[in-house]
């Protein structure tokens, strides 16, 4: 399938992709505040980068893109028609790289939760994350994720 845009205007689209501050991690964050949380942004002496990070309680929060970081079954995973062995590659690449970061956390002793972009879409997202401050000032789990995708 050919691309419906030029070569130059899909990589201005691409590089306009941010890492940091996406709207779902906002949305994650204004939630926790509300909360009475108080946090750490992308602690880079963590391994990984941590998006929020709770020191007071040893939580660090991974907050990945469904298309980037490769969600299961997830319908906002969807992969590229287009020079597919690339992609391949780049999704294998980040979901290895977020396998170790999160085995790094772990083992360094942070709980760690991964929160999926497609649980922060909704409007009602803030009704869906009810159960966030329970799970970190008196959760047992050390990794959680959210939302599960069956």
């Amino acid at each position: 399938m050919v691309d419906v845009v030029s070569a130059e205007i899909r990589s201005r689209m691409m590089a306009g992709i941010r890492g940091k501050n996406t709207r779902p991690e906002m949305r994650l964050r204004r939630f926790l505040h509300k909360a009475g949380f108080r946090y750490r942004l992308h602690d880079r002496s963590l391994p990984g980068t941590p998006d929020v990070v709770l020191p007071r309680y040893r939580t660090a929060i991974l907050i990945h893109g469904c298309f980037w970081h490769r969600h299961a079954n997830c319908r906002f995973a969807t992969t590229p028609a287009t020079n597919a062995e690339f992609w391949k590659r780049k999704f294998s690449c980040n979901v290895e790289r977020d396998s170790l970061a999160v085995e790094k956390l772990l083992s360094e002793g942070w709980r760690v939760i991964v929160v999926w972009e497609c649980g922060l879409k909704s409007a009602a997202a803030e009704q869906s994350l009810d159960w966030l401050p329970g799970y970190i000032s008196n959760g047992s789990a050390r990794f959680l994720e959210w939302p599960i995708t069956t």
